[in-house]
């Protein structure tokens, strides 16, 4: 998707522009490194995002993914739907998983109440677009979209909230141990008090019946999460995998003790976190490996798994383990053993038939680390793909950039950058004081040249007068500037309430903002709206504006 388009979905046209990532300034110069090929970055990843890589990928891992592992996987699967009001279409594809020609592409992200950031949405529908693109390119192959939840995670802090305009709404409440296993009690509160927010609209209804069914029908978070994402992709075949399954750990289980009792893991990670740092001092460490990458996990319990003197000690409790009885415990209950940050997405390659892990930049980052210990275990290290990113703008706010003459690209500054450059713009009188820092520059040659056949220790003096001058030249042009924005006050305040309305904390929207805010803008509208403007092998920032 280059350039610009204008689609009409539904009840609305749409303008659809794409910038690169390095021109938005929000993203680390790692992932405008990978997204832009850089072949510094190659020796980190095993294919590129692109129908030629695909291609490689396809023949990498239908060698290497047996029909036993597919037919845990189905099981597994079915198993989870059992109590699901489940859809033709993830029916389908969960009957496909069976299949030999079929393949998956994979999402994860935390179970954040009701969808937490609108990003959520963007994962998702990257996913499901690839899969897709990919049958259109490779018609002999079936690819089904995966939506990994989080249940494992324990940070509960990070996902027990969600952003209204401007307003945060909070579940609060003791809580320990995985997240999928809280029970949903006291979510009555955050419910009642979000309906009465969010007005009696028809978009409104409908986003409270969502709300309502989810968490107040459903007794913990894992079956909120997954009744929330079925009901919003009911209609794409998205299939959703809770990894917190005693049959599907079972298949882990070999590569828990290679972790574990090799710590496989943590050398190659540490090489790989090495050779990052090698190829450029700009690219930070994501994640760190640790010698035992899993927890213990029990009812409220999720602690890290710690060595000591030949023994096992579970952190922050009175669990020990010799290592005959940690072997023992895998092998007898493999639920009871949970990955971290580095072992979560070996997991996630044992188990599916994948292709692909679309994650945000963080998530791409970390997984760079990763190639060298897939490769230690012979698992096949999939494309990784940066999701889609993108940014709403609605009818009234395009109206208003266009009479303030602002671009697309132009409110991607910082603040103060985009004032200072729009007053420059509008202003009566010129504050650039660069062609007189220019002729300084070019006085200061001659004296340069004078000092120089004079008496060189004098170079010193030159060069600190000019230092002070130019000096004096920024002081002054900023003072003047300053005075130039109170001057047109009115201008800057509209300027400024504009693109914190765009970037919500002088952060992007879409990291900020929930999808229920735009629900009730666009109604059903909004999630179709989304995958038309969303590519996902377009390596860019969409910017999607209402007409």
């Amino acid at each position: 998707m280059k350039g610009f388009y204008i689609y009409q979905v539904f009840t609305f046209y749409m303008d659809i522009d794409c910038l690169p990532l390095k021109k938005t300034g929000y993203f680390s110069k790692l992932i405008c490194d990978y997204t832009a090929a850089d072949i510094k970055l190659k020796p980190l990843y095993n294919r590129f995002p692109d129908m030629e890589g695909f291609k490689g990928q396809i023949e990498e891992k239908g060698k290497h993914f047996t029909q036993v592992q597919r037919d845990v996987l189905y099981a597994s699967m079915q198993n989870q739907y059992k109590n699901t009001d489940i859809s033709k279409g993830t029916a389908a594809n969960i009957a496909l998983l069976k299949e030999r020609n079929t393949f998956t592409i994979v999402t994860g992200h935390q179970l954040n109440l009701f969808t937490g950031p609108l990003y959520f949405l963007y994962k998702i529908i990257s996913t499901i677009n690839l899969a897709k693109q990919l049958k259109k390119e490779f018609p002999e192959n079936n690819f089904v979209p995966i939506y990994w939840m989080a249940t494992e995670d324990h940070d509960f802090d990070e996902i027990n909230y969600f952003n209204f305009k401007g307003l945060k709404f909070q579940w609060n409440k003791e809580a320990s141990g995985a997240v999928g296993h809280l029970p949903t009690e006291g979510l009555e509160e955050v419910f009642a008090l979000y309906s009465r927010t969010i007005g009696d609209s028809q978009n409104a209804k409908v986003l409270k019946e969502l709300f309502e069914n989810a968490y107040l029908k459903h007794d913990n978070l894992t079956d909120a999460t997954r009744f929330l994402a079925n009901e919003i992709f009911k209609d794409y075949g998205l299939v959703i995998v809770d990894g917190d399954d005693i049959d599907l750990k079972r298949t882990l289980v070999p590569y828990m003790k290679k972790d574990i009792f090799e710590q496989t893991a943590f050398k190659k990670v540490s090489e790989s976190i090495s050779k990052i740092e090698n190829i450029s001092s700009e690219y930070p460490v994501q994640v760190n490996p640790r010698e035992i990458n899993y927890f213990y996990l029990v009812e409220g319990v999720r602690e890290r798994i710690i060595e000591s003197k030949g023994n096992y000690l579970v952190n922050e409790t009175n669990i020990s383990f010799t290592k005959e009885e940690l072997v023992a415990e895998m092998n007898a209950h493999p639920e009871r053993f949970s990955p971290n940050v580095i072992a979560r997405p070996l997991y996630q390659e044992v188990i599916l038939p994948n292709l692909c892990y679309i994650g945000g930049g963080g998530e791409i980052a970390y997984w760079l680390e990763l190639k060298a210990a897939f490769e230690a275990v012979n698992v096949p290290f999939p494309i990784l793909l940066v999701r889609n990113s993108a940014l709403i703008i609605t009818e009234k706010q395009a109206d208003k950039l266009e009479k303030m003459n602002i671009s697309k690209s132009d409110i991607f500054l910082k603040q103060n950058s985009l004032i200072n450059k729009k007053i420059r713009e509008i202003s009566n009188i010129d504050i650039d004081f660069s062609p007189q820092k220019k002729l300084l520059e070019e006085q200061f040659k001659d004296m340069y040249v004078l000092a120089e056949k004079t008496d060189k220790s004098f170079l010193g003096a030159v060069k600190a007068q000019e230092v002070k001058q130019k000096k004096g030249l920024d002081a002054l042009e900023k003072r003047l500037l300053q005075a130039q924005k109170r001057k047109l006050k009115d201008h800057v305040v509209r300027m400024t309430e504009l693109q914190n309305e765009m970037f919500p904390n002088q952060s992007l929207q879409e990291r900020q903002a929930n999808f229920s805010e735009f629900y009730l803008a666009y109604g059903e509208d909004l999630v179709p709206m989304l995958f038309k403007a969303l590519d996902p092998l377009d390596l860019s920032f969409t910017v999607i504006t209402q007409k």
